[in-house]
């Protein structure tokens, strides 16, 4: 099963919707792809770093033991009210709602994709995702 493919399984137990998921796997990549359309995971955590000052939650996600927390606030800062809302609109859930699952949801997604580094490596490291972060300041 591919990363989206599971991450809208989580979506769809957590939020208590009765919708095809793969109408929760295309909203959850419009959710989280750059502009090119594709899942931007590295993306994200760059997000959450610089928006967010989540440097050592993210650093958790991306390790091998356990997953810090994130609350639904800080989903909605950083990925906008806008685009949760969006989201939450496409799976039938409030943006409440669609935020508190995506806050038990994201840490999960981001460790099973950084299982063995590849995430990091993709993001060029701690110092990639660091230099990546540094661009949203500028």
């Amino acid at each position: 099963m591919d990363l989206l493919a599971t991450g809208a399984q989580m979506l769809s137990q957590k939020l208590g919707v009765n919708v095809d998921p793969a109408t929760i796997q295309e909203a959850l990549q419009g959710l989280l792809s750059g502009g090119d359309g594709k899942l931007d995971l590295a993306g994200l955590l760059a997000r959450l770093t610089a928006q967010g000052g989540l440097g050592d939650v993210v650093q958790s996600w991306l390790g091998d033991g356990s997953n810090a927390g994130i609350s639904a606030q800080t989903i909605l800062d950083v990925l906008g009210q806008g685009k949760v809302s969006e989201f939450a609109n496409k799976v039938g859930a409030d943006t409440g709602t669609a935020a508190d699952a995506l806050s038990d949801v994201l840490p999960q997604i981001v460790d099973k994709a950084s299982s063995g580094g590849s995430l990091l490596e993709s993001a060029g490291g701690i110092g990639g995702l660091m230099g990546a972060a540094q661009s949203f300041f500028k």
